[in-house]
């Protein structure tokens, strides 16, 4: 029986959950410190998201799949080479690369060691971790870049965490103050100095937000693409 009405609850709930992480993060930058409601949000929004791709591998097991063991576990294939996927699609999935071969090749292109994919592996080690552990902590990341633009056409930036400029050096014709690191003020230079702020999912160095925001999409496509055979 097709798990279908149960998704589309489950993608709406967590289009309504990324909303407010989406606040919750923002206050969290401004605070610069990750509130505890917060990482139980995001645990709860990438279970919903990992709920939607079982639910779709119970809908292909069983349609496609009459010679499985209804006693064996199983799961929607996350695997991190094609050997792998191969093997494990098979066990968990008998007959199906027969039955609907369209399907089979779906499944295969959503892997995480396809191009683009990468999410789908995160996505999964957010899950492992927030289940059999402490919440995956988040780690704040400051990035700073100066720009000057060159009145009459060009522009300089760089990072002043990597940059260090010492006595005698211009910018456009303007000098650099050593100890201010940035060109005094003079109408042939305008200067923007931008600071990024993320937070990034520890032992994965992605930023945490674009991750979700890429999740969801990810799942949201995976399901479009499955839906038509289930």
């Amino acid at each position: 029986m097709s798990r279908q009405s149960d998704i589309s609850a489950l993608l709406s709930k967590a289009d309504a959950q990324l909303v407010q992480i989406i606040k919750e993060y923002e206050s969290s930058l401004h605070k610069q410190t990750i509130d505890a409601t917060l990482r139980v949000d995001i645990k709860n929004y990438c279970e919903n998201l990992r709920s939607v791709l079982d639910y779709l591998a119970h809908d292909i097991r069983e349609k496609f799949c009459s010679t499985a063991n209804p006693k064996s576990r199983f799961y929607f294939p996350i695997l991190p080479d094609a050997t792998q996927f191969a093997s494990q699609a098979t066990q968990w999935f008998p007959g199906l690369q027969a039955a609907c071969p369209v399907l089979w090749s779906e499944l295969e292109r959503c892997q995480p060691y396809q191009a683009g994919q990468s999410w789908l592996s995160h996505l999964n080690k957010l899950n492992n971790e927030n289940k059999h552990g402490a919440l995956v902590p988040q780690t704040r990341q400051e990035t700073t870049r100066v720009e000057a633009n060159i009145a009459g056409g060009g522009s300089v930036s760089w990072n002043p965490s990597s940059v260090r400029f010492g006595p005698g050096a211009y910018i456009g014709g303007v000098p650099v103050d050593p100890r201010t690191q940035m060109p005094v003020q003079d109408p042939r230079l305008t200067v923007m100095k931008t600071i990024w702020v993320d937070f990034l999912f520890d032992g994965i160095g992605v930023s945490a937000l674009t991750l979700l925001k890429e999740a969801l999409g990810g799942v949201q496509k995976i399901n479009a693409a499955i839906l038509p055979y289930t």
